[in-house]
C-alpha cells in the first residue's frame, strides 16, 4: 500500500473544498455574463486619440519613406526615412523589422548616431513582455532610455506592469514604475485603475499617484474617462456616424494646484481645453480634420496614387500662435515579385494576407 501524501491535508479538508467550490461558482456566473476583454488602460481612449485623431500622424518639411518586404510569415523587412526641415525628426533613419508569432523585433539607427531598438515575446497566449532601449549619441549625454513592461490579458481584463529607467545603482531604487489593470464590470462598462511610484533620484523621496478609468462601449459609440490624482480630468467621446465616416471629441480639464497647501491657499489655477476631430475614409485615400479651443486646426490627407505609393499631405494652422506649418511625405513599398503577386492574389480573393499574429 503507498504512502499518502503528507500535505494532502492543505488540500482534502471542509475548508479547501468550501472555497474550490465556491471559485468555480464564481467563475461559472462570470462566464455567463458574457464579458469580453475591455484593452488596456493606455488604450482606453483608443478610438479617439489614436484613430480619429492626428497628433501621432502630423508631421511638417518634407518627408520620404522608401521600405522594402522580403518576407510575410514570418515579416521581415527594412526601410530608409529621409526627411528635410522636419521638426524632431533626424534626416535619415534606417530600420529594420522582424516578427513571427511570438516574437517581434525593431531597430534603427539614425545619421545623428541614436540606436533605438524594441523586443517583444509572447511567453503565454495572454502574457506579453516588453523591452525598448534608446541609446543617445555622446553628443546627446543623459538621454538613453530604457522601458520593461509586462502585459497580462485575461478574458475579460487587463494588468500591466511598466518600469521607465529603473535602476539600484544609486543605493536605492529609482526610476518610475507603471501598474494598471482594467476590468470588465458588464457587456458595455468596464472600470480600471492605475498607479504611478516614482523617485528621479536617490537623495529625494518617493512620490505616488493614482489615476481612476471607466469606459463604456456601445456598438456605434465609445465613451472614456480618466480621473488623474495630481487633478487632472479627460474625458472622451467616440462616434461612427456612418459606415465611412467617425467623429471623436476629446476634453481635458486641469485643476492647479490640487494639494493640501493649495486648498487652504483657496485653490489653484484651471486650465481646460476641448478637442474635435473626424476621420473620412476614401475609396483609395483617408482625410482627418481637427480643432481644438486654442484656435489650432489641423489636416491630414494619405492618398493611395498606386499599389505601393502613399502620398501624405499635413497642414497645422496656430491662429493663437500666428503660426502654420505644412508637410508633404510619400512612401514606396517595394517586395520580391512572388511576395506581391501573393499580396495581389489574397487582395483580389478578398482575403487578409497571411502574416503572423506579432506581440505589439
Amino acid at each position: 500500500m503507498s504512502e499518502s501524501n503528507p500535505l494532502a491535508f492543505l488540500t482534502e479538508n471542509p475548508v479547501s473544498a468550501a472555497l474550490q467550490s465556491l471559485n468555480a461558482s464564481f467563475r461559472e456566473r462570470r462566464q455567463a455574463l458574457g464579458l469580453k476583454n475591455p484593452g488596456t488602460v493606455e488604450n482606453v481612449s483608443r478610438e479617439v486619440l489614436k484613430d480619429v485623431f492626428l497628433n501621432n500622424h502630423t508631421f511638417s518639411g518634407m518627408r520620404a519613406d522608401l521600405m522594402k518586404s522580403f518576407s510575410m510569415n514570418p515579416v521581415f523587412q527594412i526601410s530608409h526615412a529621409f526627411t528635410m526641415g522636419a521638426q524632431g525628426l533626424p534626416p535619415y533613419t534606417f530600420a529594420a523589422v522582424y516578427g513571427t508569432d511570438k516574437t517581434f523585433m525593431q531597430a534603427s539607427l539614425d545619421n545623428d548616431g541614436q540606436i533605438s531598438g524594441r523586443f517583444n515575446y509572447r511567453w503565454a497566449p495572454g502574457l506579453i513582455s516588453k523591452t525598448n532601449v534608446q541609446l543617445a549619441p555622446s553628443s546627446a549625454p543623459g538621454q538613453s532610455v530604457f522601458t520593461t513592461d509586462l502585459d497580462y490579458t485575461g478574458d475579460d481584463f487587463s494588468a500591466s506592469i511598466k518600469g521607465f529607467n529603473p535602476s539600484v545603482l544609486d543605493g536605492a531604487l529609482t526610476g518610475i514604475f507603471i501598474g494598471s489593470y482594467l476590468q470588465a464590470v458588464t457587456p458595455n462598462l468596464s472600470l480600471g485603475l492605475e498607479s504611478v511610484w516614482q523617485r528621479p533620484a536617490a537623495m529625494h523621496g518617493p512620490e505616488t499617484a493614482l489615476s481612476y478609468v471607466a469606459r463604456y462601449q456601445s456598438d456605434d459609440w465609445v465613451a472614456s474617462l480618466q480621473l488623474q490624482g495630481q487633478g487632472a480630468l479627460q474625458t472622451t467621446f467616440y462616434k461612427r456616424v456612418a459606415e465611412r465616416v467617425e467623429v471623436g471629441v476629446d476634453c481635458q480639464l486641469a485643476f492647479g494646484g490640487m494639494t493640501r497647501g493649495g486648498a487652504m491657499m483657496g485653490g489653484g489655477r484651471r486650465d481646460g481645453s476641448t478637442t474635435i476631430g473626424a476621420k473620412y475614409d476614401f475609396r483609395n485615400s483617408t482625410f482627418r480634420a481637427q480643432v481644438d479651443s486654442n484656435g489650432k486646426l489641423s489636416c491630414l490627407l494619405e492618398k493611395r496614387v498606386a499599389p505601393a505609393v502613399t502620398l501624405t499631405f499635413s497642414g497645422d494652422m496656430d491662429h493663437s500662435k500666428n503660426a502654420a506649418k505644412l508637410g508633404l511625405g510619400v512612401s514606396v513599398e517595394a517586395a520580391p515579385e512572388d511576395l506581391m503577386e501573393m499580396q495581389e492574389r489574397a487582395a483580389a480573393a478578398g482575403e487578409a494576407p497571411n502574416t503572423p499574429s506579432m506581440p505589439f
